[in-house]
């Protein structure tokens, strides 16, 4: 959103941010210049009273600011901004980056949020799917209209040379970049490397959450504290990257994670689980490697093929470099977006 927010102000487009939390966001956004508001009631645990004052907040700042168009993230931002942009007679596109009901099992959890996002999702004019298997998702269940779909990548900026990795170095460095939480399963990826103490690798984990200390105690378990670094949050992750070797995320579930196109971007090989969108940005042997979420033994396996391997590490590398320039970059991102929002701009003022 920050980057999206910023690429239409440079534009030369009317932008202004909405937002529950300021800190870093908005800091981002007053460096660059892009206009930005606080929604003081828009907080993240579902509250009945706190969004409902939410969302009698949106519609007032919306009135203030009149929009031709206003662009939703994030879902519960995502439902109540529909909503109030529809009560108003704005034209609203909600940016999909992850279904809740995606890779869940079939709970009553599961159910509401698929009633929740159904009906914002008729309130609508369009919802942009981060990933194919997004858009297959929500047709597939019934949830919102084909037609009422497309299909818009994530994207990032170009990096600097400075910022490519060199993944033939040895010994070989992996990361993960991710949040400790049970979806993100770093369980799997520790089991896999306590089996390979034979080669030679270093392990850097970073993000925080709740699951971490319980990650702590299996890397003890697993007789590799030694070469696992947990470095917590990061705002250097290009950085951290560009020291790196390889990519890991060993998600259950995941849409388009960011995490791998950064990947991508530095040059580095990727071995992730096959699951959401990333099978659409990691080409199985060619830019890395996929296995089952949960395979331990698969990731095992591919781990230690690359650890074995530096060129192909690099070869990897290169072909991971190419195919980020020529399909996920910011540039290409924001004029399939500025295109979607001109198009539905001008059809709704017409008719």
């Amino acid at each position: 959103m920050r980057d999206l927010a910023t690429a239409f102000k440079e534009r030369g487009e009317e932008v202004t941010v909405l937002a529950g939390s300021g800190g870093p966001l908005f800091d981002a956004l007053k460096k660059r210049g892009v206009n930005y508001r606080l929604l003081k009631n828009m907080v993240h645990p579902i509250n009945p009273f706190k969004d409902l004052a939410a969302y009698r907040e949106i519609k007032d700042r919306l009135r203030e600011l009149k929009p031709e168009l206003v662009s939703t993230h994030s879902n519960k931002a995502g439902f109540l901004g529909r909503l109030a942009a529809n009560k108003l007679g704005i034209t609203v596109i909600h940016t999909s980056h992850g279904f809740l009901f995606g890779g869940r099992k079939q709970t009553l959890t599961c159910r509401f949020y698929r009633l929740m996002e159904k009906y914002a999702a008729a309130r609508g004019d369009l919802v942009i799917a981060v990933a194919q298997s997004e858009f297959d998702l929500a047709a597939g269940l019934n949830v919102i209209p084909p037609q009422k779909m497309v299909v818009i990548h994530n994207g990032l900026p170009v990096s600097e040379i400075s910022s490519f990795a060199k993944p033939e170095k040895e010994p070989t460095h992996l990361i993960m970049v991710a949040r400790f939480v049970p979806p993100k399963d770093h369980g799997t990826l520790i089991r896999a490397l306590g089996g390979l103490k034979e080669l030679p690798w270093r392990l850097t984990l970073v993000g925080d959450g709740k699951g971490q200390a319980a990650a702590e105690k299996l890397v003890n378990v697993s007789a590799i504290t030694d070469r696992v670094d947990f470095v917590g949050l990061r705002d250097d992750i290009e950085e951290l990257l560009s020291t790196a070797s390889i990519f890991v995320l060993s998600s259950l579930r995941e849409g388009f994670p960011i995490s791998i196109l950064e990947a991508m971007r530095a040059g580095l090989p990727v071995v992730a689980s096959r699951v959401g969108g990333i099978p659409e940005a990691v080409v199985e042997g060619e830019t890395g490697f996929l296995f089952e979420p949960g395979d331990e033994l698969s990731l095992r396996s591919r781990l230690a093929e690359l650890i074995a391997n530096p060129a192909l590490c690099l070869q990897m590398g290169q072909a991971g470099q190419k195919r980020f320039q020529d399909k996920f970059t910011l540039d290409q991102m924001v004029e399939q977006t500025a295109s979607i929002y001109k198009k539905l701009v001008n059809h709704n003022t017409i008719t």
